[in-house]
């Protein structure tokens, strides 16, 4: 026997433990640090960043290129903005506005004054800020009323990260709030979303909601209503509700990244055999379907907008990102699509079991994707006509127009 090879053998084991606890030590050390480094509240937190409105300003770029291809009129529209951080709003597009804002959808009026931010412009002109409430009232993310105009509203993105990890650090025990990196994760989370691609589509998700309430504002408020009203009563946690919901995203994923038209057209049938047979057997009554579909068309069609602008930027040869959208370090030129596209549809088979109505902003946006498929000009129809996507899904499968 080799007694010094032993020796050393020996040693090396004993140390093993105090190597892993160092390297414990210091990683939790590190953490520490980026969570101390990292901000906690947005830097020049009374007036947009220089990011922010490069941000704004590529969003309405990017809806001026491409809007009217997807949805008609809304490249062109006159659509204000509002984004807002830990402490105020900014009003872009907007001169002369009325105090505050009205929230959706009980016309519940919010804030106060507005002033215009001094020594700054929002792409040549002036833009409009007021402090946010300590009750923390803000508008939201969504869309608001400011005298007889809808406004789309979003966090800054600066405001999204840092929210998400105070978020994710409020989900922790305390022992554990200093030591993992709670921001850092938001961070990575965020950038695999897609980044600030994302968030400039998120910008449109909400403009497209906006554009909505214009062409079909009572469905819309409707929309918001039904859940406001009926979310309580809705069986989420059904164990049988659930699995047949499954069935049914399965089916609108395999028609999504069918092969051929033919094997589209088979499963959207079945989807729309199986929502019938699902509804039928919970006794679902008729507010409760209603909440289905005026969900499915509110945000299964900004869902589908979020995405659609998105990938006509990436498909683009001609359309190139405002120049200034080149100091942002977590923006991509679009050229993450595919990659997002591919975890969006596996996400499609997910939300059976989620608790909220996000599962469908993914059935709406499957049944938007089978029907550019199956019925181009449906998109010409669904903002003006009294039909919902089940609606003119079911048109394609019986092969009527």
């Amino acid at each position: 026997m080799n007694t010094n090879r032993n020796n050393r053998f020996r040693r090396l084991i004993f140390l093993l433990p105090i190597i892993f606890a160092s390297l414990c030590i210091l990683g939790f050390g590190l953490s520490s640090l980026s969570n101390t480094l990292l901000p906690s509240r947005p830097a020049a937190a009374d007036r947009l960043s220089g990011l922010d409105k490069a941000r704004a300003a590529e969003a309405l770029h990017l809806r001026r290129a491409f809007g009217d291809l997807l949805w008609p009129g809304w490249g062109a529209a006159d659509i204000p903005m509002i984004f807002y951080n830990e402490g105020y709003a900014f009003l872009t597009g907007f001169p002369d506005p009325a105090a505050g804002w009205v929230k959706m959808p009980d016309f519940i009026l919010r804030g106060g004054p507005w002033e215009a931010v001094p020594e700054d412009v929002f792409e040549g002109d002036v833009y409009f800020r007021q402090p946010l409430a300590s009750a923390g009232e803000t508008p939201e993310a969504f869309i608001v009323r400011i005298g007889d105009r809808w406004v789309s509203s979003l966090l800054t993105a600066e405001w999204m990260e840092i929210n998400l990890g105070n978020e994710l650090r409020g989900m922790l025990p305390p022992p554990l709030q200093s030591i993992l990196p709670y921001r850092l994760a938001a961070r990575v989370f965020l950038a695999a979303a897609g980044g600030n691609d994302l968030y400039v589509c998120a910008i449109l998700h909400e403009s497209f909601h906006a554009h909505q309430a214009m062409l079909a504002q009572d469905r819309l408020l409707a929309a918001e209503t039904v859940y406001n009203h009926n979310a309580i009563r809705y069986p989420f946690d059904d164990p049988g509700f659930t699995a047949d919901w499954r069935t049914e995203l399965d089916l609108l994923a395999d028609a999504v990244q069918a092969e051929s038209d033919a094997e589209t057209l088979d499963r959207a049938r079945q989807f729309l055999d199986t929502r019938e047979k699902r509804r039928a057997a919970a006794n679902l009554d008729a507010a409760l379907i209603d909440w289905e579909r005026l969900k499915e068309w509110e945000e299964g069609l900004a869902k589908y907008t979020e995405l659609g602008i998105w990938r006509l930027a990436a498909e683009s040869s001609d359309y190139a990102p405002l120049p200034a959208m080149e100091a942002d370090p977590g923006f991509s030129d679009y050229g993450n699509f595919k990659q997002i596209w591919s975890q969006q549809t596996t996400q499609i088979r997910l939300m059976a079991s989620d608790d909220g109505d996000t599962r469908f902003y993914y059935s709406g946006l499957a049944q938007a994707v089978i029907l550019d498929r199956l019925m181009p000009g449906w998109r010409t129809r669904i903002l003006t006509e009294d039909v919902m996507l089940e609606d003119i899904l079911q048109e394609a499968v019986n092969g009527t127009v």
